[in-house]
């Protein structure tokens, strides 16, 4: 039986670069490095940078992409932070909750996130999305 999300391995093309984003600037936790990848953390997440020269740094075209919480009085600091780093935007926020959508060195979707699945599912209530049905 599945218990919850265990890791999330992301393959990076240049891994120091990688490191110094996601611990400087999204400033997750260091825990290892070595040659070929590195061990960050945030509360209820082990992140893996993995090196693999094959990785394309070209987005994919799909809405597939990687949601972290953000505490909504530091939200504005974080995106002020990651604009001003001149991280790319991706994609304009549609949806409830405060939301930045950029991407990571190598072309990864990301996004930080104000708000969870019970305030979505709040919002979808009052307006539901087409064909919506809800379950105990």
């Amino acid at each position: 039986m599945l218990s919850g999300l265990n890791h999330l391995t992301l393959a990076v093309t240049d891994l120091n670069r990688s490191v110094s984003f996601y611990h400087e600037l999204l400033q997750l936790k260091l825990d290892a490095t070595w040659d070929q990848g590195a061990y960050l953390s945030l509360p209820g997440l082990w992140l893996c940078l993995s090196l693999d020269p094959s990785r394309s740094t070209t987005p994919a075209v799909d809405y597939t992409h990687y949601a972290f919480t953000a505490a909504a009085d530091e939200f504005a600091a974080l995106v002020a932070r990651l604009r001003d780093a001149k991280v790319q935007e991706w994609r304009d926020n549609r949806s409830e909750g405060a939301s930045f959508y950029f991407l990571d060195p190598d072309g990864h979707k990301l996004e930080a996130h104000v708000g969870n699945l019970a305030s979505r599912l709040q919002a979808c209530r009052a307006k539901p999305y087409a064909g919506m049905q809800f379950y105990p």
